[in-house]
């Protein structure tokens, strides 16, 4: 029995995963479909606080604590605790980074065909915590080599697919590299970014999603050498105009930019023959 009748070890995000409701972490909140009844919320519009279950939906104004929504209790004293240690997370992160978590294990499999030496590469490694369970995580590091965050990738189709600890943090392009050629390839996610570097094309980074980029992040990689940047995003509609967009971030910089696409292809799915053509019609 909880003590004094309060959920005192309950999170937000364990009550929701707990009431089967689908959420996407979002700044400090998560972004679900209305818990109000009478609304039809076929774009998700509410968004909870990650800390103390506050909601709100911009769209009906149907507002609340998702505690209380659902009969749960939680202490003061539980919030506070969550509270501070998210701005400790944040503060650490700000100053000196972060820290691998205690006992953390590296991956050593070829999970999605990469190579174990790849992973070792970008540091993959497992842990038993609520922010790591059944995911490959990786330590995001800026240009100074600080860990800012970390990001898992969940390996059963757990949701959310991907998660930031903590969330909210300023991603910078990721990994560090040196141009080739004076060329930078440009892609979208982190498994697109780790599968050109396990092929060989070891001069790409990537954005962690297309509203993640802006003219000073291009910025960063003239001031590293580069001269051109090859935008390589997913090969649907989306992708496309978003690639569009960063050609015209990259003219107003003085940045050259190219635009590769392979028709409903995306980076993180080519082949070992695939990368090698691609290669070949880049650099050779």
């Amino acid at each position: 029995m909880p003590e004094g009748g309060y959920n005192l070890n309950m999170t937000v995000e364990e009550l929701l995963r707990q009431k089967g409701i689908v959420f996407v972490p979002k700044g400090k909140d998560f972004v679900v479909k209305c818990l109000n009844p009478e609304h039809e919320d076929n774009n998700p519009s509410m968004r909870i606080d990650q800390i103390d279950g506050r909601f709100n939906c911009f769209s009906c104004e149907f507002k609340g604590n998702l505690f209380s929504f659902f009969g749960e209790k939680v202490s003061g004293l539980q919030i506070k605790r969550e509270l501070l240690k998210k701005k400790i997370q944040e503060k650490r992160a700000e100053n000196i980074g972060l820290s691998f978590p205690t006992d953390y294990i590296p991956y050593i499999g070829n999970w999605r065909d990469i190579s174990p030496k790849t992973y070792k590469k970008f540091e993959a490694f497992e842990h038993a915590g609520q922010d790591y369970v059944s995911r490959i995580n990786f330590p995001i590091r800026d240009i100074s080599g600080k860990i800012v965050a970390f990001q898992g990738r969940h390996t059963s189709g757990g949701t959310p697919k991907y998660k930031f600890s903590p969330s909210g943090v300023k991603l910078p392009l990721f990994p560090q590299v040196s141009p080739r050629m004076g060329d930078i390839i440009l892609v979208e996610g982190i498994y697109d970014v780790i599968n050109l570097h396990d092929k060989g094309l070891t001069n790409a980074v990537c954005c962690f999603g297309t509203n993640n980029i802006n003219e000073d992040k291009l910025s960063m990689l003239v001031m590293k050498g580069a001269t051109k940047l090859t935008i390589f995003f997913d090969g649907d509609e989306a992708g496309q105009k978003a690639a569009e967009n960063v050609k015209l971030m990259c003219e107003r910089i003085g940045l050259f930019a190219r635009n590769v696409s392979l028709k409903n292809l995306d980076p993180g799915a080519l082949t070992q023959a695939q990368v090698d053509g691609l290669e070949k019609k880049l650099y050779a």
